[in-house]
């Protein structure tokens, strides 16, 4: 067989479900509108309300290619099969074929000679042994034979192993059958099998027989209103795998990337040397940074959420730069490498301004952290009388010279000495229950407490200005110029948002502009109670995070503004005056700040 590539994987998957009259569903945001998750880390989570039995509008039919990101498994990535970002290739029925098909397909694409063509003696299947639920999945196995999978090649396992639920434990679910492929490595003892871990057997497919749904945690299972199909190949490895490659960072997503690590820092990558393992991590880290700053809903780097794993990745890619000898500027070169191998699917050319302008920024950023995180971090070890870093001394790098625990853990190794990290968490959750109690009082949609009624009146309406400035900068800049922060009293508004840039003359007119014509419409300011998910479908702006209880306030404008919020409000939008905008500057990379006055 030819060498497998990404692309050629992705296209025969392409056309293998077109003919199956499979239709393609666009890949999802690695920025999930469900916010229980950071990241995108499965293709069917865009297809959770379809399996619970809404009707999608491409039919019941569906494949996709998914970029995933996952970052349970950081610490493991620089080996041989462990990324952040990841593609998940996956096919769907909603409610429309099961067992029969799903497995009848998937033996044709991994053995016919049109698609993958691998030895059915190369197979192994597993089923669900069952349990005082849900009876043994006798069917998924006569199926697999009936195939052509000898008996002695299908396993029964338990539900740890061959059953499939969302984290958690809430939601659709059911057994599943897994596909795995023999690498012809010596078996680890007569009774080696799939479940072992001796590197014999690789998973490379699961279909997952959706027929169940558990409402709340610990509740009995129900059964859903239709059957699914929901299945997954994680891309890197089956061409890792096929190809007889040891590492999946031989695949050719990473073949120019590496070839350029290699040129610049003198230094050839073998997977099976220690010292290669800062190719490895730097590849996997900018290949996710150009999708999380090329995403749908960019991401750019911060001290928060999705921004601070988008900060970690690169900084660690920097990291390991600076242990191959390269200058950390170059990995901009690298990450061209991957805007140019993933363009004809993402269109990554057209926001490479963008990417390479934040990746450098970030860069130039972490250049000076180091430079003084590292004077202080060797100052430290030098006057250590003990092999251990206590955990306060690693939140003082990280809290004065914006030096990662992460970072200080890999130098520490490196130096010989091992990190308190129990003493770092304590040190850092009570920094965090300070910063609680310090801004307790900006809960409210940021803000403060007044002294009497005439402040309390001009503070209620200069926070309803915000909602109405929050809703003219989705339309003047985009629908990703979320609020990240705000601050008001009687004098003022100072409102933080996402923005890749400084806004110009113009933008700021039609922002000013808009505002002014709500206030001008005299439209009354409703407010409704409502559960956070009825809040959402209604299209309310909001975070949807923890903070919000089971029942929140939606605070609606007319036309011009709907967003959540606990703070106090006018009761017309004309009681406002004339807003004006005094200042726009940056606050901290990717956003903006406004302040902002009414007369």
């Amino acid at each position: 067989m030819e060498k497998l590539t990404s692309k050629k994987l992705m296209n025969m998957w392409q056309k293998f479900w077109t003919e199956k009259n499979h239709k393609q569903i666009d890949a999802a945001s690695l920025i999930p509108d469900d916010n229980s998750v950071l990241f995108t880390t499965a293709g069917m989570q865009q297809l959770v309300p379809y399996l619970l039995g809404q009707k999608h509008p491409q039919g019941k039919r569906l494949f996709s290619i998914q970029p995933c990101l996952r970052t349970n498994d950081i610490d493991e990535v620089g080996d041989n099969r462990h990324h952040t970002l990841f593609f998940m290739i996956g096919n769907w029925s909603i409610g429309d074929y099961f067992k029969h098909d799903a497995i009848s397909w998937s033996y044709e694409f991994l053995t016919s000679e049109k698609w993958l063509n691998i030895p059915k003696d190369k197979l192994a299947v597993t089923v669900f042994a069952g349990d005082e639920k849900v009876p043994r999945d006798r069917e998924s196995a006569k199926l697999w034979q009936e195939c052509g999978i000898d008996e002695s090649r299908i396993f029964y396992y338990p539900k740890s192993d061959n059953w499939w639920e969302i984290g958690g434990g809430v939601g659709p679910c059911g057994p599943d059958t897994e596909m795995f492929y023999d690498t012809g490595k010596p078996a680890c003892s007569e009774n080696c099998q799939p479940s072992c871990d001796c590197g014999k057997w690789v998973e490379i497919w699961n279909n997952v027989f959706m027929e169940f749904f558990i409402k709340e945690k610990d509740a009995p299972l129900q059964k859903l209103p239709q059957q699914n199909v929901d299945t997954g190949m994680g891309l890197e490895r089956v061409v890792s795998v096929l190809n007889g490659f040891d590492s999946t960072y031989q695949n050719d997503c990473f073949e120019d990337a590496i070839a350029l690590l290699e040129k610049l820092s003198g230094k050839k990558f073998d997977f099976k040397k220690a010292d290669s393992k800062p190719f490895a991590v730097i590849c996997d880290h900018i290949r996710a940074a150009v999708f999380l700053l090329g995403d749908k809903r960019p991401t750019t780097p911060s001290n928060v959420g999705q921004g601070y794993i988008l900060r970690r990745l690169i900084r660690r890619a920097i990291n390991c730069a600076r242990t191959l000898g390269v200058d950390a500027d170059k990995l901009v070169d690298c990450a061209k490498c991957f805007i140019d191998f993933y363009d004809d699917m993402f269109s990554f050319k057209q926001k490479q301004d963008f990417i390479l302008k934040e990746l450098g920024e970030e860069i130039q950023k972490f250049n000076k952290t180091l430079e003084s995180g590292l004077k202080e971090f060797n100052k430290i070890i030098d006057k250590l009388e003990s092999k251990t870093i206590d955990g306060q001394t690693v939140f003082h790098l990280f809290d004065t010279f914006g030096f990662p625990k992460e970072l200080t853990c890999e130098l520490a190794k490196e130096n010989g000495f091992d990190v308190d990290t129990e003493g770092f968490e304590k040190a850092f959750k009570n920094h965090q229950q300070l910063s609680r109690d310090n801004s307790g009082k900006m809960f409210k949609g940021g803000v403060g407490e007044t002294q009497n009624e005439e402040d309390a009146k001009k503070v209620a309406q200069l926070h309803t200005a915000t909602h109405l400035l929050h809703a003219a900068l989705a339309k003047v800049l985009h629908s990703t110029a979320l609020q990240r922060g705000s601050n008001i009293t009687p004098e003022r508004l100072r409102f933080d948002f996402v923005c890749d840039h400084k806004m110009t003359p113009e933008e700021l007119a039609e922002v000013t502009r808009l505002v002014n014509e709500a206030i001008k419409a005299d439209v009354k300011i409703t407010c409704e109670e409502m559960s956070v998910d009825e809040a959402k479908k209604s299209g309310a702006i909001g975070i949807f995070d923890s903070k919000y209880g089971d029942k929140v306030k939606v605070y609606t404008m007319g036309e011009y503004s709907k967003e959540i919020c606990g703070g106090p409000h006018a009761n017309r939008t004309g009681e406002l005056g004339t807003f004006k905008i005094l200042k726009e500057e940056s606050s901290s990379s990717g956003v903006r700040r406004i302040k902002a006055v009414l007369v």
